[in-house]
């Protein structure tokens, strides 16, 4: 009798297996890069990543389950590229995540990189960007939209349309110019190139037509490269009921504070009275700011739309923004419950700070990550059972090994002032403790995670792939090492990462030799070849020796103790002083001038008190009028 049960059972399991193989489908994409003039804001013409000539690039729905190759060629003269699909765990295929010198090797210019993977067991609002030198702020990116089943029936609420929502933030000049002025000598205080503006769906001034005593699901996902915002829709409610691609309980909110690459889904039910209009708006975090120009427009405002023949809203205007959802009290939808005690424990002290050249860092205990000269999941291919050992990776790139199904706590104390939105690729992890800001304006000090003292866990903790870090604060994330592949673990101000701060995690080396699905394929060797790059040997591509470093890639020697930030403005500037002041008293004294003197003085207009000022990063700003676009939706 068991027999013929277990014949029965494995029947059915095959039949479902079959059943669920024919209902894949395989979504074929073939992308070439490129540039091309485009006014995203309304205010500036300037060049766009492209794809296949035309911009913004599209955005992708598919079914879990369902398979998506992306054919990608890198269309641009002398930039390299990639692709990273944000928020998807590329089970069995870390090759498939998209960060070069880490996964793979960049691409290019001329070469094609096939991104071949199956959505398993993910559902909800992600997206696509380039991981490369932040080129997606000049563009390359996109939604990725996967349904729970067919028409995403098995969407845990109940509701009527689907409506994807991109917000942002964009410049008036692309990243590679901007990063030029960042990491600079002369901006020795790190400050961050400011937007020009908040886009919504690539647009500034956004109609969405809604039709009255309808339920929609919003999809808000911020693609933006720096700063977090403040998102509300006037007299509206929302309901939480996604994040990070996690079902979760209801939770009903007026304000949502959604840092760059989180995605909130919530439901917004409009109103059966179509009289009156009302306004969407986004607000900067100025607080991110280090300086806040007098034309920058804190407020954008975008228009929810009863009626077309009503007057349309002017900004939205609230009391507070202190009340918006505090997202670590959200509970998941399966109530998973918080994770034993970890195996591992990561401290991270996190800050920034200047090297030898001047230039302001991002640090990790005192290590800015700089990329290795072999891509690090090829190092754990080439390096057999010395993949366990850390030193493989080197020195520079923060790289932890883990084991096997380890519970993995991330304790990271922040010594910086500012805000920071911290991503786990592979995984999403519990939220087990976010400490408050401490406010250094106010006199309150860094405050590191104390083991003795901290507030209950929670029993079911919040769990998403992206969250913020307070200023001067803590938290503690957990997470299972059930992925064995290797993950960046990065902030997600694209400047930041520019700047180094970031680590890598080796997860279950071994596991990841012995998996076939791991290994490269000839299409990512060739693409290895035509840049360049060894896809063997440890973090200084040697393969005699996989322990020996000599040659690898470091960060920049520390500053010499008994130098302070202010000490190196200071020099910064007397040597911008004496450079001026050479030229200009080489210029004059080709002058037949009487009282030279004071000409020099009053030209070089820099008295001594401007030396030991702190100096922002210039950028530039300007108004004008703005693009109207509709915004779109998907009935259900």
């Amino acid at each position: 009798m068991s027999t013929m049960q277990d014949i029965i059972r494995f029947t059915l399991t095959l039949l479902l297996s079959l059943t669920h193989l024919v209902a894949a489908t395989t979504h074929t994409f073939n992308w070439t890069t490129g540039w091309d003039y485009q006014n995203v804001d309304g205010v500036l013409n300037r060049p766009v990543i492209t794809c296949n000539g035309q911009w913004p690039w599209p955005d992708i729905r598919v079914q879990k389950g369902d398979r998506i190759q992306v054919y990608l060629t890198n269309g641009f003269n002398d930039s390299d590229t990639s692709l990273h699909f944000h928020g998807l765990f590329q089970k069995g295929n870390t090759k498939m995540d998209g960060v070069p010198m880490l996964t793979q090797c960049p691409v290019p210019p001329g070469t094609t990189y096939l991104y071949n993977f199956t959505v398993e067991d993910q559902a909800g609002s992600y997206w696509y960007h380039s991981h490369t030198a932040g080129q997606y702020e000049d563009g390359f990116r996109g939604l990725l939209i996967i349904d729970d089943g067919e028409n995403n029936k098995d969407f845990p609420y109940e509701y009527d349309v689907d409506v994807p929502l991109a917000i942002g933030d964009w410049h008036g000049k692309t990243v590679d110019v901007l990063t030029k002025k960042f990491m600079n000598l002369f901006n020795p205080t790190g400050a961050e190139p400011i937007p020009q503006n908040l886009i919504l769906n690539n647009t500034r001034n956004l109609t969405w037509n809604v039709q009255p005593d309808t339920t929609y699901l919003l999809r808000i996902v911020n693609t933006g490269g720096f700063v977090s915002q403040y998102f509300w829709i006037e007299d509206h409610d929302m309901t939480v009921v996604e994040v990070d691609g996690i079902y979760t309980e209801q939770n009903t909110t007026n304000m949502l504070y959604v840092t760059v690459a989180q995605r909130y889904s919530v439901f917004v039910h409009t109103k059966n009275d179509t009289s009156k209009n009302f306004a969407i708006m986004q607000k900067f975090d100025e607080t991110m700011l280090d300086l806040i120009p007098k034309d920058l427009e804190l407020n954008a405002t975008s228009y929810m739309v009863y009626n077309e023949t009503a007057p349309m809203p002017g900004q939205n205007i609230v009391d507070s923004i202190d009340d918006y959802l505090d997202d670590f009290y959200l509970v998941p939808y399966t109530k998973v419950e918080r994770f034993g005690d970890p195996d591992y424990t990561l401290t991270l002290d996190m800050k920034m700070d200047n090297l030898m050249d001047g230039k302001n860092y991002a640090f990790f205990n005192d290590i800015s990550y700089t990329t290795p000269k072999v891509p690090t999941l090829m190092s754990v291919l080439s390096s057999g059972n010395d993949s366990v050992n850390e030193a493989v990776y080197g020195t520079n790139t923060n790289s932890f090994v883990l084991e096997k199904d380890q519970i993995v706590d991330i304790v990271m104390n922040n010594y910086d002032t500012g805000k920071h939105p911290f991503h786990l690729h592979g995984h999403v992890f519990q939220v087990i403790v976010r400490d408050r800001p401490y406010d250094d304006e106010k006199g309150e000090t860094v405050h590191p995670f104390d083991s003795s003292d901290h507030p209950d866990y929670p029993e079911y903790p919040m769990m998403r792939d992206t969250l913020y870090l307070n200023p001067q604060s803590n938290f503690v994330l957990r997470f299972k090492a059930d992925n064995p592949g290797v993950w960046f673990f990065h902030c997600h101000i694209e400047w930041h990462l520019i700047q180094g701060l970031a680590v890598v995690f080796v997860e279950d080396p071994l596991s990841i030799q012995q998996e076939q699905s791991q290994h490269l394929t000839e299409n990512e060797i060739d693409v290895c070849s035509a840049a360049n790059i060894l896809y063997q040997g440890n973090a200084a591509g040697n393969t005699v020796d996989v322990l020996d470093l000599t040659g690898q890639n470091v960060q920049e020697k520390n500053i010499p103790n008994g130098f302070t930030k202010k000490g190196i403005i200071a020099m910064t500037f007397l040597c911008l002083d004496g450079v001026l002041g050479l030229m200009t008293l080489s210029m004059y004294g080709l002058m037949d001038i009487s009282n030279v003197e004071e000409k020099v003085i009053r030209d070089l207009e820099l008295p001594p008190e401007v030396i030991l000022e702190d100096v922002d990063l210039e950028s530039s700003h300007e108004t004008g009028e703005s693009n109207v676009s509709q915004l779109s939706s998907t009935e259900h």
